[in-house]
């Protein structure tokens, strides 16, 4: 398993287009994709569990990815997240 801490830049947070689109991009990978916020623990491949997580601008989450393609996913979705999620 591997992890990293991201800031959270989208200027909304994760509200449903964002979501959405880490949803889709952390399906691309086989490993299981979850990730921590204030003591809970989501699943990136949900659009619920993500929109659920009320994550805002400026927030910190911990990614974590584990299977086979664990590193490529993590390195892909931290660099997704720190692009904006599609929106900037």
């Amino acid at each position: 398993m591997v992890s990293q801490t991201v800031t959270i830049t989208n200027p909304t947070g994760l509200h449903l287009r964002p979501a959405g689109n880490l949803c889709k991009e952390a399906m691309k990978f086989k490993c299981h994709v979850t990730f921590g916020y204030r003591g809970n623990t989501a699943n990136a491949k949900s659009v619920l569990s993500v929109l659920g997580a009320c994550i805002k601008n400026g927030d910190e989450i911990t990614l974590q990815c584990d299977g086979e393609d664990e590193e490529e996913a993590l390195k892909t979705l931290v660099a997704f997240v720190e692009s904006g999620l599609g929106e900037n």
